[in-house]
C-alpha cells in the first residue's frame, strides 16, 4: 500500500515540476530581448574623482 501512495506522490511532484518548467520556458520565449546598452568599462582604481550619474543626481537634489 505504501508503494502505491509514494508512486502517486512522485508522479504528482514530477508533473508539477514539468508544469513549472514549461511555464518558465514559455515566459522566457515571450520576453523581449535585452536591449540595454553595455555599461562603460570602469577606469582603473586610483584615477581620482569621477562625476558619475548618481553623483550628478545628488547635486541636482541639493540645488536651492
Amino acid at each position: 500500500m505504501s508503494t502505491q501512495s509514494n508512486s502517486g506522490r512522485r508522479s504528482f511532484f514530477t508533473g508539477m515540476g514539468a508544469l513549472a518548467a514549461a511555464g518558465i520556458a514559455a515566459k522566457m520565449a515571450n520576453s523581449p530581448p535585452d536591449t540595454t546598452p553595455p555599461a562603460e568599462p570602469e577606469p582603473p582604481p586610483g584615477t581620482g574623482y569621477r562625476l558619475t550619474e548618481h553623483i550628478q543626481k545628488y547635486y541636482r537634489t541639493t540645488k536651492i
